[in-house]
């Protein structure tokens, strides 16, 4: 009221530093107008990003152009190649496990580091690891057991783990021109929406048992070359490509132009797997996911859909089980001597 004004402490003198004026939301007239944008991380001064630019632009590098000239680059779009350059995973994996290291160390993967677990019990996987390891010239580190489970996210690591560098993947038509080079008719797996790596890895060990030319995956919703992966395959997946697709739909119709027949494995297929006459042809496997199995489009894109019989109330396999058994098929009537036409 009016008649407060006059009131002692009612009104704050002037130059004092008490609490704020009413109404002002804590802040001055001043402070409350806007202020100038928040400059770029390579435009203030002292930040590592600032000092990164300033590194890059004395070295003479340029932005973009770190490894200096400006010609077209290995696998660059612009170096006349129609194939898109190789892709690759985002990180390093690591192999875990005995047996998929020493497989992996066998057939030449391009390792970077072998960790051995301290105090760890030796035998012939053991002294063939280190040898092979020691041959190459890598980097052998010793950790503890508790380091190794946390690296290896808790996998069962037997006290060795080998670290790789990001997988390259092919392009799809890359393995067409590898069945090409081989003489034999090509022999690839493709994966529909199959998105755990350990069927992946199963899948790439049942390839290279029965002479496949690779596996095919889909670049989305679908398991990636990881070291669960890694681990499954044995060390196979050093000896068989696996390319991504941008769209699986897409490369399977570029697949049927260059010759190949496209099977799908479904359990809803109207074909049995031992009538598939075609298997000693060009032939493309697509394998979908246990749960839903071959997507609409892709269903629609093959020649052929194929079951394979089973006893029992077992609805369907999982993808590794699935395509080693159409693989086996494969295989088996290609190897079948073709008798002569009287």
């Amino acid at each position: 009221m009016a008649g407060n004004a006059g009131r002692r402490g009612a009104v704050r003198k002037p130059g004092t530093k008490k609490g704020p004026v009413v109404g002002s939301g804590g802040q001055t007239s001043r402070a409350l107008q806007g202020k100038r944008p928040t400059p770029k991380a390579t435009e203030r001064t002292g930040h590592p990003a600032a000092r990164a630019a300033a590194a890059r632009s004395a070295a003479g590098g340029g932005r973009g152009n770190a490894g200096g000239g400006s010609g077209p680059r290995k696998g660059d779009r612009r170096s006349g190649s129609n194939r898109p350059p190789r892709r690759t995973s985002s990180s390093g994996e690591l192999v875990a496990g005995r047996n998929p290291v020493v497989e992996a160390l066998r057939a030449g993967v391009p390792a970077r580091t072998l960790y051995v677990a301290s105090r760890i019990e030796t035998d012939e996987r053991v002294k063939e690891a280190l040898k092979l390891a020691a041959d190459r010239g890598l980097a052998l580190l010793e950790a503890s057991r508790t380091d190794l489970d946390r690296m290896t996210d808790g996998a069962i690591h037997q006290g060795l783990a080998l670290q790789v560098p990001a997988y390259v993947y092919a392009h799809p038509g890359e393995l067409l021109d590898d069945a090409e080079r081989s003489g034999r008719p090509a022999l690839i797996v493709a994966l529909d929406g199959v998105t755990d790596p350990r069927n992946l890895g199963a899948v790439i060990r049942s390839v290279a048992a029965f002479g496949g030319h690779g596996v095919v995956v889909p670049e989305r919703r679908s398991a990636g070359m990881t070291a669960a992966a890694w681990k499954v395959s044995a060390g196979a997946a050093a000896r068989v490509k696996v390319a991504r697709a941008t769209n699986l739909t897409r490369a399977l119709e570029e697949y049927r132009q260059a010759g190949c027949f496209i099977a799908g494995l479904d359990a809803g297929g109207s074909l049995e797997l031992d009538a598939l006459e075609v298997a000693t042809e060009p032939i493309v496997l697509v394998v979908g996911s246990e749960g839903r199995g071959l997507s609409r489009l892709v269903r629609q894109r093959s020649d052929v859909v194929v079951s394979i019989p089973m006893a029992g109330a077992v609805e369907s396999l999982n993808a590794g089980v699935a395509a080693g058994i159409a693989l086996y098929e494969v295989s088996r009537r290609r190897a079948r001597p073709t008798r002569p036409t009287r």
